[in-house]
């Protein structure tokens, strides 16, 4: 990608001190790059994984993963009057790329939220099409994209806050919260899920939570 979305970067500001970034879950310039040849909504432009793809025809665009932790603070701190204090959050495979970019990077996240995320990919059937497509078949390279594989090891405690809507209808074939519970637990890593009744995976839900997540962000960042 190496900075053609910046275009798409969506920079907000609350009250002076804190700064929203967002951007979209795949890569731009879609008549450019390599897409799903089924034309799915979970994989190639829907689905970046937040990966650095290995396997052709991938590696070129789809590095997501440089592009969030390194290329997108560089140019937002570069270009506004913010500091390197930084949060991580994200939605659904979002949520999965803010898990696994903040374990990945201890020091780097003052903290880290998420709203309904993927965090077993190498053991759910979306996570099994996009990593097997875009890392190659050996599962062992796919652990380092897993939270519930990554936890263990986690150089930094971050607390982790985890918003689930209980009528979400990927719960329990894709989202697998109690394998984030079980892997929390083993490695003794602070975790908060909260289970939402009457919820589903829209964005309805995350506005209904969204000024709790930026609380808690607003105060590790000192800004709360």
């Amino acid at each position: 990608m190496r900075g053609r979305d910046w275009p798409r970067i969506k920079v907000r500001w609350l009250g002076g001190h804190v700064a929203p970034v967002a951007r979209d879950a795949g890569p731009d310039l879609t008549a450019l790059v390599p897409d799903d040849p089924d034309g799915a909504y979970d994989f190639g432009l829907g689905a970046g994984f937040y990966v650095n793809a290995t396997e052709q025809p991938w590696p070129q665009h789809y590095r997501m993963y440089d592009y969030v932790v390194s290329e997108l603070p560089a140019v937002v701190e570069s270009q506004f009057p913010v500091s390197d204090a930084r949060a991580i959050s994200g939605h659904s495979m979002g949520g999965h790329g803010a898990l696994i970019c903040a374990l990945k990077n201890p020091g780097r996240y003052r903290s880290v939220s998420a709203f309904s995320p993927i965090v077993n990919p190498s053991n759910r059937p979306w996570g099994v099409k996009a990593l097997g497509r875009y890392l190659g078949p050996d599962r062992e390279r796919w652990k380092d994209w897993d939270a519930c594989e990554l936890i263990a090891d986690a150089g930094e405690r971050l607390p982790l806050l985890d918003d689930r809507g209980e009528n979400d209808n990927f719960l329990t074939e894709q989202l697998k919260p109690q394998a984030l519970e079980r892997a929390a637990a083993a490695a003794g890593h602070r975790l908060t899920l909260r289970r939402h009744p009457g919820y589903d995976h829209s964005c309805y839900f995350i506005a209904s939570l969204i000024d709790d997540h930026l609380r808690h962000h607003a105060q590790a960042l000192g800004r709360g």
